[in-house]
C-alpha cells in the first residue's frame, strides 16, 4: 500500500477530506504522517484523532529555509512516503525540496490557475469582476502555483457574493477533487514526466484533465 504525507500549515478541512477517503477505501493508501510548520494548526488535532503520527518544524528552529526542508525531507524519508500532498500548507518550498521529490509533490491552489497565484485570490477575482472562480490541483515546481495543472473546477460568483460566499462554494469542490486526484496518484494513473501531467498514459491539456 502506497504511502501519503501531508504538508499542512492551518485547519486541516482537505486533510480530513483525505483521511475521510482513505477510511473508506476510496483513496487504497495510507497517510504516513502529517507535517506543521504551525505548532498550533488545528490539522493536528485531526491527525491525531486519526492516529497519524505527526512532526512539527518550526522555521526559528532552523538556520535558514534550505535546512528546515532538508529535515522536514528527511522526516519524510523515514515513512518512505510515495506522494506528498499539500493542504493548505502556507510555506514556499525550496528548490532542493522540490527537486528531491520531483513528480511526487501535489498542491491545491483556489483559483484557476494560471489566473491569480498566490494570497487572496477570491478578493481579486470580484475586484477584477469575475463571474467565475474555482480550485487547481498541480504537480509542484519551483515556481509559486506555476507547475503542471492536473484538474480544476469551476464554481459561478453571483453579483452579491463576498468572499466568504465564494471561499465557501470552492472550498466544497476542493474536498471533491482532491481526494480523487490521490486517488489518480496513488493507484499509478497520475504521473509527471518532463513537466507534463499525465493520466492512463495520456499528456493533460494546459488546463488538466477535463477542460472545456
Amino acid at each position: 500500500m502506497k504511502k501519503i504525507a501531508v504538508l499542512i500549515s492551518g485547519q486541516g478541512n482537505n486533510l480530513q477530506a483525505i483521511i475521510d477517503a482513505c477510511e473508506k477505501g476510496f483513496i487504497p493508501a495510507k497517510i504516513a504522517c502529517v507535517v506543521s510548520n504551525k505548532a498550533d494548526a488545528f490539522g493536528l488535532e485531526r491527525a491525531k484523532s486519526a492516529v497519524i503520527p505527526t512532526g512539527v518544524f518550526l522555521r526559528q528552529n532552523f538556520i535558514n529555509n534550505q535546512e528546515m526542508d532538508r529535515q522536514i525531507g528527511d522526516y519524510l524519508a523515514n515513512f518512505d512516503v510515495d506522494l506528498i500532498v499539500l493542504a493548505g500548507y502556507m510555506k514556499i518550498l525550496t528548490s532542493d525540496f522540490v527537486q528531491r521529490f520531483n513528480g511526487k509533490i501535489i498542491n491545491i491552489h483556489p483559483s484557476l490557475l494560471p489566473k491569480y497565484p498566490g494570497l487572496n485570490t477570491y478578493q481579486r477575482a470580484i475586484e477584477a469582476g469575475d463571474t467565475e472562480h474555482g480550485t487547481t490541483v498541480h504537480f509542484v515546481n519551483e515556481e509559486v502555483d506555476g507547475g503542471a495543472i492536473i484538474l480544476q473546477a469551476k464554481v459561478p460568483i453571483f453579483p452579491n457574493d463576498n468572499v466568504e460566499d465564494i471561499e465557501l462554494r470552492t472550498r466544497e469542490q476542493e474536498y471533491h477533487i482532491y481526494p480523487m486526484v490521490v486517488k489518480w496518484f496513488v493507484e499509478n494513473r497520475l504521473t509527471l514526466k518532463e513537466g507534463i501531467a499525465y493520466l492512463d498514459g495520456k499528456p493533460l491539456s494546459a488546463q488538466g484533465y477535463a477542460c472545456e
